[in-house]
């Protein structure tokens, strides 16, 4: 039996078990409990499963993948496959502790994904997934650069950000046409902000929605009469670090710097 890959969910199936493995060798050595996204056929699923046992769980959308998955991996327990769609699980009781989370992502919904880790990053200390390598690249980038964006800044506050390594098209039926590559995330000793959250979000997605503007003027509807510091206002919001941005959500907030 074999899943036939689905445009509308965004499928290209990983197909060298090395590949598999090697991200599967690349969760932390201290990951007890794994949450797989995405498994298709189970090319990850297996060495997943050879390191973590019942401690893994899979979650797969595709009604097809999930048959073949339930055939192919019988030793499984039915409760540790859900069916479903991962954005719109409560994942937070998935597991009796924290949990990593891995897989080939769907590139349509792969940021989708991490906002949604982000929601739940008191109970995520890890990720280890396959990412568009264009939106793996804009994830780990630095102030300054071209790509430096959303991505980078709202991952970034929480998570250290690294490339563990890239893939060619021609690992994955059928073969995109982007390259990939596997991100790994890793969380902060720190990862809550001096400042309200909510609001930093909206600060950062505001930011950056005119990224051609200066803050003083992408920002000009939120800050209304406040000032900001000099070296902030002049610049535009891909030279700004993580912390220029949870100060100018303090000062929003009235809160003394």
């Amino acid at each position: 039996m074999q899943v036939r890959p689905k445009k509308y969910y965004g499928q290209h199936f990983l197909k060298n078990p090395a590949t598999a493995r090697r991200i599967s060798d690349s969760l932390p050595s201290d990951a007890d409990f794994v949450l797989e996204i995405g498994p298709g056929m189970g090319i990850l699923t297996e060495p997943l499963y050879q390191r973590f046992g019942q401690n893994l769980k899979i979650i797969e959308i595709d009604q097809e993948a999930i048959s073949y998955l339930e055939n192919a991996f019988v030793d499984i327990q039915d409760e540790n496959i859900i069916k479903g769609d991962f954005l719109k699980q409560d994942i937070s009781n998935l597991f009796p502790d924290q949990f990593h989370i891995t897989g080939n992502f769907p590139y349509n919904i792969s940021s989708q994904i991490l906002f949604r880790m982000l929601e739940y990053r008191h109970k995520i200390p890890s990720l280890t997934g396959m990412f568009q390598k264009e939106v793996a690249q804009r994830i780990v980038s630095q102030p300054g650069s071209r790509v430096y964006g959303i991505l980078s800044v709202l991952t970034q506050a929480f998570y250290q950000a690294e490339i563990v390594f890239s893939l060619s098209e021609n690992e994955f039926s059928p073969p995109p046409k982007v390259k990939s590559a596997v991100i790994q995330l890793q969380r902060k000793e720190k990862y809550t902000l001096d400042c309200d959250e909510a609001l930093f979000f909206r600060v950062v997605k505001t930011a950056f929605q005119q990224r051609r503007k200066t803050l003083r003027n992408s920002l000009k509807a939120l800050l209304q009469d406040i000032e900001l510091p000099q070296h902030i206002s002049s610049n535009r919001p891909e030279q700004l670090e993580v912390k220029d941005f949870e100060s100018i959500t303090r000062l929003l907030q009235g809160l003394a710097e």
